[in-house]
């Protein structure tokens, strides 16, 4: 008999009357494409690929029930668009056909709902009040303020306001059982419509609606009893709370115990997350980042199971089935939830599974797949290029033509194209300069922070030792080395190099690129000036903090540069209060001595003292050395930083793309 590494996590779980065959449930994720409230078949494709990955449950996030009061952006499914009926049945029959059960989060924005808000409908919350300085995003992906004062202004729902809203969520839920779906998921929790019914700090009602406890959560209880009306008896109800919300005037644990114990019997799940998505620090409880330890949420459910007989579910920073496993096995939660997890690595389930773990790919945290989908609208993964493609993988044509490759330069975007090549039946050779793999992102990987970035070099690098790719360390591609191995195809991913700035002193001994420091922080004196306030500079910064150096950030813009990854802009200020690193922003620098930096803002020059400078300032491509090489073969293909210096999100997907394209073209052979 086959002995299962993690049986708890792998034992059924009945739910109602539904059977769910592991504890693995993908959690919540908005679908993105949408068309008019009605899910495209890209959209259905993602969710999918979920199921297929073996999680028990697969839920569509952020589903409005009712898009006139509570939408929040153009591309949410609309459960009160009955045109949604086909795709919807579809969506579900995709996710159920492979075993898992399909799940709905019913929502409704509430104060927050933006769209409303765009198209010139009031927007509704607990009470009216007016809120300071609240943005929306944009389709551009830019921050403007939603009205000409500033301020958003809120109105108090009525009692038939709130009767509609309890008979929409009712109607939606029955629009779900109808379109094939097995289980429901009622959100009340990070802030949204429910949840500023529960929140002490939104709701100061003097009705039945608000003020105590009972009466702030009379609502999302007629809620669960009107979905209960509409789905019948057995039918699985989850409700996602946060635990606590995160906020010095919001609920804390112990009240997140006492809401837990009133839906106690009333639901089938409950589902403990945490935060507030309207407050920077809150939100990152909700979406910990590479700064928060392991299930670093777990606590919560935790506490609250030890309170309620109903089944509870963990979510948040879970990425080790053996940590799942031990949630399970103690009893701290029934269920747990991934979300982020399952964009780097759809098949965790199964892979956890047979054994697989060392094969399955965290998540980084890096937030590149919020910053990908607030500029594109469209699901990104910085290590997984399946994510947002996934009818493009389905449908992959093998190539008609095997061809000898050589690829030049053993970086991100070397090794993704190699294994990719390689897996495809095309004979690789990878050459790299140095005496590793993994590029400069080698320098990063034992930094505490960064330390799933150096398991995924690592599995990247044994990934192409078990594609049978030819690997030759301490070789740089040379026009002879090139020509002598005679390659149908090159692809140059031969990385960039730092932009040394011409600064007076920049030649002085203090002075060093960030990839050295990474390398050996013994050459960090105690007071350290770094040049740059980009994402890197900033990681950087912090991590010199966190080992005791006192650090100061200097930018040429008047903020940090987040390179359009706003999420991750927001738990890197949070680690720079937490360190109290400073910040010269706005400011120049115009000469570097043995004692520090001089920097000009304004007309106006400070002098800050530093024993070591380090600058941080951007990369520029190898341009040069791939000309050298780019006649050398028929074909050609230039990707990664030595193309455009980018992130690891652009350079996994056009080296995956890239090498899975070659081959597809076969010459026709002529008799001349």
């Amino acid at each position: 008999m086959y002995r299962i590494k993690y049986p708890h996590l792998f034992q059924p779980i009945r739910l109602g009357n539904r059977l769910f065959r592991n504890r693995i449930f993908a959690s919540p994720t908005g679908c993105l494409d949408v068309n008019n409230g009605i899910p495209t078949p890209a959209g259905i494709a993602f969710y999918e690929r979920k199921a297929r990955g073996g999680a028990a449950a697969v839920t569509i996030g952020d589903c409005i029930v009712d898009s006139k009061t509570g939408q929040i952006t153009s591309y949410q499914i609309r459960m009160d668009n009955p045109l949604a009926l086909p795709q919807m049945s579809a969506m579900a029959k995709a996710i159920t056909r492979y075993g898992a059960v399909a799940s709905v989060e019913l929502q409704h924005g509430g104060m927050f709902s933006h769209l409303v808000y765009e198209q010139g409908r009031p927007l509704l919350g607990p009470v009216a009040i007016k809120m300071p300085d609240v943005h929306i995003i944009n389709n551009d992906g830019h921050k403007v303020p939603v009205s000409e004062d500033g301020f958003r202004h809120i109105q108090e729902m009525s009692e038939e306001q709130i009767l509609d809203l309890i008979n929409s969520f009712g109607q939606a839920a029955r629009f779900a059982k109808q379109c094939g779906f097995g289980m429901i998921m009622i959100h009340a929790g990070h802030g949204w419509g429910l949840a500023q019914f529960l929140s002490p700090r939104l709701n100061t009602r003097k009705d039945k609606w608000g003020g105590s406890l009972e009466n702030r959560l009379r609502l999302p209880l007629a809620v669960v009893e009107e979905v209960r009306r509409a789905v019948g008896p057995g039918f699985p109800i989850e409700i996602r709370i946060s635990g606590a919300e995160g906020t010095p005037d919001g609920y804390d644990l112990e009240e997140g115990i006492r809401i837990a114990k009133m839906l106690d019997g009333k639901v089938d799940l409950i589902h403990v997350s945490a935060g507030h998505h309207e407050s920077p620090t809150a939100s990152m409880i909700t979406f910990p980042s590479m700064f928060h330890e392991e299930g670093c949420n777990v606590r919560y459910a935790a506490e609250i199971k030890k309170h309620v007989k109903t089944p509870v579910a963990t979510v948040g920073a879970l990425i080790d089935p053996a940590l799942m496993e031990e949630i399970i096995a103690s009893g701290q939660a029934d269920i747990v939830q991934m979300g982020r997890g399952l964009l780097a690595d759809p098949d965790f389930p199964n892979k956890a599974r047979m054994g697989l773990e060392k094969d399955i790919d965290s998540c980084l945290r890096c937030f590149a797949c919020f910053a990908h989908s607030t500029r594109t609208r469209k699901r990104a993964c910085a290590i997984n290029p399946e994510i947002g493609n996934e009818i493009d993988f389905q449908y992959s044509l093998p190539p008609v033509k095997k061809k000898r490759i050589l690829v030049a330069g053993g970086g991100v975007a070397g090794m993704q194209a190699a294994i990719t090549a390689a897996q495809r039946g095309h004979s690789v050779i990878l050459c790299e300069k140095s005496g590793e793999l993994g590029g400069v992102l080698n320098c990063e990987k034992h930094v505490p922070f960064k330390f799933r970035l150096g398991q995924y070099l690592e599995r990247q690098a044994k990934r192409v030792q078990q594609a049978g790719v030819e690997v030759k360390l301490n070789t740089e591609v040379t026009k002879s080395l090139a020509l002598e191995i005679a390659p149908d195809v090159i692809i140059a991913a031969l990385g960039a190099r730092p932009i040394k700035p011409s600064i007076p002193g920049i030649e002085r001994k203090n002075v060093f690129k960030a990839e050295e420091i990474y390398k050996n922080t013994n050459l960090a004196g105690k007071k350290v000036m770094i040049l740059g306030g980009g994402l890197a500079g900033t990681e950087l910064a912090i991590y010199l903090a966190s080992v005791k150096r006192e650090v100061t950030i200097m930018e040429m813009l008047t903020t940090l540069n987040d390179g359009g990854n706003m999420v991750q802009a927001n738990a890197l200020a949070i680690q720079i209060e937490r360190f109290n690193i400073r910040l010269a922003l706005g400011t120049k620098a115009v000469m570097i001595d043995e004692n520090g930096v001089t920097g000009e803002k304004e007309n106006r020059q400070v002098y800050y003292q530093a024993d070591t400078v380090i600058y941080a300032t951007g990369y520029t491509p190898r341009w040069e050395e791939c000309e050298k090489i780019r006649n050398c073969a028929p074909e050609f293909h230039q990707l990664g930083d030595c193309l455009f210096p980018n992130n690891i999100l652009q350079a996994t997907t056009t080296a995956y793309f890239t090498a899975r394209d070659i081959g597809r073209i076969q010459a026709v052979e002529y008799d001349l």
